[in-house]
């Protein structure tokens, strides 16, 4: 077999790959003389059918099998010859495949780039704390009974927090313009899910009445034609409810799991319940910070195979949020690549890293945080111990736990090598996300992980 390799520019690579003919021919021989004891031919006996005849029959199809099989192995065997590691598949371009020639096919492929870890140490972190005072228990306890809320109709003057029913209608320069309007549409005011002003608008308003709101749509707004436009909407009120709270009552308790100790247990268990989100919001927190800071200090270049990969992957992701609401839409046209691109390429530069590091220190899954991630998993079913065996008999879904698990254990190996800086702030504050870090012009920027398969 005759190799050669060319770069064709950063992590492209240029396969040229010779097969003796012989190589070939053997092998369709070989399969076909196989053929030849079972195929059934009128005219023949069974494992009498003259080669000749085999050949005739069925001699091309055969051949082309045999010629994928021969590039598939010898593309294999090539890139083990030149210690090439491809990331993703090749396309291959056919260059001979004449019977009685020898074969020859070019392969063009993205190779994994080399990941230099020359500046992990003394990464900066924030380390958030928060206490949770009983102002936050309250205001949580107050969220709990919106969430078991009941509406009563009301003709009261709107207030901020009731839900209207409205119909609107705008226009932008005295043109009515799409999805300005509708009817019958439901919205909690103060829910702040219209554009800036609209909800205000309606503040004070009485069941039938009609206004003209004035507002400015923002500059950021999704509709190139309505950035930063002035607008007008007519709106009507058609009726509104007020929200009734539930009382803080034993049938109240009830509904979180909390049937004795009344009062005073039941803020004892959201407690605790605060204190695990603060604690679960901290640490993702820390392990943010980690990862960016990482990827800012480790420029990797990403292969575009593995790009696409993760592409395809965020949207899949999306899609399953659709369900069946999914089946007859055109899920591409609707999420095109450039969606998901952004974040895709941090992925997968942060996978590339993450790799790297997990190869270097001679990191392996430790089984206890495998068990707690799975665990972590499985808390909100039903049957939490089945959903446990499910992933443990499941041998994809396990490695993903696995390469879960690779990844926490990274950011604590970083941690200790990192400068901490504790800071103290407010239970809200310390639930609040951070903000995510801007992309720049560089493919190979990353915020979450997916190692080399």
């Amino acid at each position: 077999m005759q190799v050669s390799i060319e770069t064709i520019s950063g992590l492209e690579r240029r396969l040229t790959i010779g097969v003796p003919a012989d190589v070939v021919d053997q092998e369709v021989t070989k399969r076909l003389n196989k053929a030849a004891k079972t195929v059934r031919i009128n005219g023949f006996r069974k494992g009498k059918v003259p080669l000749k005849v085999v050949k005739q029959r069925f001699g091309e199809g055969v051949r082309q099998e045999v010629l994928g099989d021969t590039i598939n192995r010898t593309f294999y065997e090539a890139v083990q010859k030149e210690s090439v590691r491809p990331a993703g598949q090749p396309t291959i371009e056919p260059k001979n495949m004449e019977e009685g020639s020898d074969l020859e096919y070019i392969a063009t492929f993205e190779v994994y780039p080399e990941v230099e870890l020359t500046n992990i140490e003394g990464i900066e972190v924030t380390k958030y704390d928060a206490d949770i005072e009983d102002k936050d228990i309250d205001k949580m306890i107050e969220n709990l009974r919106k969430g078991q809320a009941t509406w009563n109709n009301t003709k009261a003057a709107i207030k901020d927090g009731f839900k209207v029913k409205i119909d609107f209608s705008g226009v932008k320069d005295g043109e009515a313009f799409e999805g300005g309007s509708a009817e019958d549409h439901e919205l909690v005011i103060g829910s702040k899910s219209m554009i800036p002003g609209f909800e205000d608008g309606i503040i004070g308003m009485k069941i039938g009445e009609t206004k003209d709101v004035e507002v400015t749509f923002p500059e950021d707004y999704q509709v190139e034609s309505l950035k930063g436009a002035d607008a007008t909407f007519t709106i009507t009120l058609k009726s509104a409810e007020k929200q009734v709270l539930p009382k803080l009552d034993e049938a109240f308790f009830e509904k979180f799991g909390v049937t004795e100790g009344g009062e005073e247990k039941f803020r004892e268990d959201v407690k605790e319940n605060m204190e695990r989100e603060k604690q679960k919001a901290i640490k993702n927190k820390t392990k943010q910070q980690i990862l960016d800071s990482l990827l800012d200090r480790t420029p990797v270049e990403v292969p575009n195979a593995l790009v696409a990969g993760e592409i395809d992957a965020l949207r899949n992701q999306t899609i399953q949020q659709y369900g069946g609401a999914a089946e007859n839409l055109d899920m591409k046209a609707l999420l095109p690549d450039d969606m998901f691109k952004e974040q895709a390429q941090r992925r997968t530069a942060l996978g590339l890293i993450v790799s790297e590091i997990v190869t270097q220190e001679k990191i392996t899954a430790d089984k206890d945080v495998v068990r707690s991630l799975i665990e972590e998993a499985a808390a909100s079913y039903e049957s939490p111990e089945e959903v446990v065996n499910y992933y443990y008999s499941n041998e994809q879904l396990l490695q993903s736990v696995e390469a879960a698990a690779l990844e926490e254990q990274v950011v604590d190996f970083l941690l200790e090598k990192a400068e901490v800086t504790e800071a103290k702030v407010a239970y809200d504050e310390a639930l609040k996300p951070l903000p995510q870090p801007q992309a720049d012009d560089q493919e190979g920027d990353g915020s979450e992980t997916k190692g080399e398969e």
